[in-house]
C-alpha cells in the first residue's frame, strides 16, 4: 500500500540522497553569505570600536580655569564642537601629543572648534610649567582643573591621555584613547563637522595615575 503522505520516498536511499544534496546546498549558500559579511569588513580600520559614551550628552560640568579666576562651564559651550582632552604634566604621552591639540586647535580656530584641556591629578605648577615649556593654545583653547576628578568621573576616564570630541548638540560623538595625532583628530573633526559620528580609536596606551605604568594601547 503506497504512502499518500510521501514520507516513504524521503525514507527511501535515493530520497535521502536528495535530501542531502539540498542540505549541502544550503550549508554552502550560508557560508557564502557568512563570508560575504565578513570580506565586507575588511579594510575596515580596526581600531575604531564602540563605545558606551557615543550618541549620549556630554557632562554639564563647571571647572575651574587653571591659570586666571573663573570658572568653565561645558553647557556654555553649546551650539560649538568642543575638543576635551585630559592630560597631565606626569604624563609622557601627553607631551607627545601637545603639539598636535595645539595645531588642530589652530587649524581649526575658523571652523569654530573649541579646545577644553582638562588637567587631571596635578599641581597647578607642573600643569602651568608644562605649558610654559611646550606651549599653549590660542584663544579658543582653554585649560581648566579637575578638582576631586570629577570630570574624570563623569566622562568614564581610564587615563590620560583622553580626548573626547563633543558636536554642537552637546552629544558626545568621538573618543580616542591615548595619544592623539594631528591626522587622527583632524580625521574626527572633519568628520563630526559633516554631521557624522566617528566612534572611538585607540591612539595608543593611557596613564591611570602618576607613577602608573602605561596600559591599554593598539
Amino acid at each position: 500500500m503506497s504512502d499518500p503522505t510521501g514520507i516513504d520516498d524521503v525514507l527511501a536511499p535515493s530520497g535521502r540522497r536528495r535530501l542531502f544534496r539540498v542540505a549541502a546546498v544550503l550549508v554552502a549558500l550560508v557560508a557564502i553569505g557568512t563570508g560575504a559579511v565578513f570580506g565586507s569588513q575588511l579594510g575596515s580600520d580596526p581600531t575604531l570600536v564602540d563605545s558606551p559614551l557615543i550618541g549620549r550628552p556630554a557632562p554639564e560640568l563647571t571647572l575651574p580655569l587653571l591659570e586666571t579666576p573663573g570658572e568653565l562651564s561645558l553647557a556654555e559651550l553649546r551650539g560649538q564642537v568642543v575638543v576635551v582632552n585630559f592630560w597631565a604634566s606626569w604624563c609622557v604621552a601627553c607631551r607627545e601629543e601637545h603639539a598636535a591639540l595645539v595645531g588642530a586647535a589652530d587649524q581649526f580656530r575658523d571652523a569654530g572648534v573649541v579646545f577644553v584641556g582638562i588637567d587631571y591629578q596635578d599641581t597647578v605648577s607642573g600643569a602651568t610649567g608644562f605649558l610654559d615649556e611646550l606651549g599653549r593654545g590660542g584663544d579658543n583653547y582653554r585649560y581648566v582643573t579637575d578638582t576631586g576628578s570629577r570630570a574624570a568621573l563623569e566622562f568614564g576616564l581610564f587615563g590620560v591621555p583622553e580626548t573626547f570630541v563633543i558636536d554642537r548638540d552637546g552629544m558626545i560623538v568621538s573618543k580616542i584613547t591615548g595619544a592623539t595625532t594631528l591626522p587622527l583628530l583632524a580625521g574626527a573633526l572633519d568628520a563630526v563637522l559633516a554631521g557624522q559620528r566617528p566612534g572611538t580609536r585607540s591612539g595608543g596606551p593611557v596613564q591611570p595615575a602618576p607613577g602608573a605604568p602605561l596600559v591599554g594601547g593598539g
